[in-house]
């Protein structure tokens, strides 16, 4: 039986982990559905966000690319970059996007992300921080390629105030971090970010009268979540 420190060196790294795990959620197609999922939430966010048409924008974890779409047609004379640690994931985001001229989408990992200092003027993540490895990393290489005044917007169903998600963590299969609102604003503030904000974007999309996945135990489970909103947290470089 191998010791500690043996099971420890053939233990794969968090990111590696993270990508072989998202890796095969693309494959089995569950890329694709994200946008049906989330989008009730994320209308909201957008509308908060102030996209000018010559904004650069960054959207972290874009999966399949669903969000960086519609960020491109809101930024025409800017850039959208999508950015997934899944390759596979990126494959899926351009087959789908080849008709877009101000689109791209690259692998990266958000403690490195591969880009230059003082680029984008906003980012945007939906769903994916509480599995980046280490957030406070995360955080400060997103404050790196925000250009001076430019804002960073985080929205997360996975989070400590909200108790009907706290089950999530035992049905994943990567480390998850649920970390509360102001746990989460103590890490932009901690980054550099001023004008670190938080507050709740409510789900208000239908909700089935009966419940079969496996997120919730039933139907009012499920309402009973989506009545405690998502948790949204903002901050501004500069």
């Amino acid at each position: 039986m191998a010791d500690s420190s043996e099971a420890r060196a053939t233990k794969p790294p968090a990111d590696q982990a993270l990508r072989e795990e998202f890796n095969r959620w693309a494959e089995a197609g569950r890329g694709e559905g994200m946008e049906q999922d989330h989008l009730p939430i994320t209308l909201p966010v957008l509308e908060k966000m102030r996209l000018a048409p010559a904004d650069n924008v960054l959207d972290v974890g874009c999966g399949a690319g669903w969000l960086s779409r519609r960020l491109a047609k809101m930024v025409p004379e800017g850039r959208a970059v999508g950015m997934d640690i899944s390759d596979e994931m990126i494959h899926h985001a351009r087959r789908s996007s080849v008709d877009f001229d101000n689109l791209m989408f690259i692998r990266g990992e958000v403690a490195e992300i591969p880009w230059q200092p003082n680029f984008f003027s906003r980012m945007i993540s939906v769903e994916s921080s509480y599995y980046w490895p280490d957030p406070a990393a995360g955080l400060r290489d997103i404050f790196r390629v925000l250009n001076e005044g430019g804002s960073a917007w985080i929205l997360i169903n996975y989070y400590r105030d909200n108790p009907h998600c706290h089950h999530w963590g035992n049905l994943l299969a990567v480390p998850t971090h649920l970390l509360s609102a102001e746990e989460w604003a103590e890490l932009f503030r901690a980054a550099g970010f001023k004008n670190v904000a938080h507050e709740r974007i409510v789900d208000a999309s239908p909700s089935p009268e009966v419940y079969t996945g496996r997120w919730f135990r039933d139907a009012e489970h499920l309402r009973a979540f989506k009545a405690e909103g998502a948790l949204l947290i903002s901050g501004v470089k500069g």
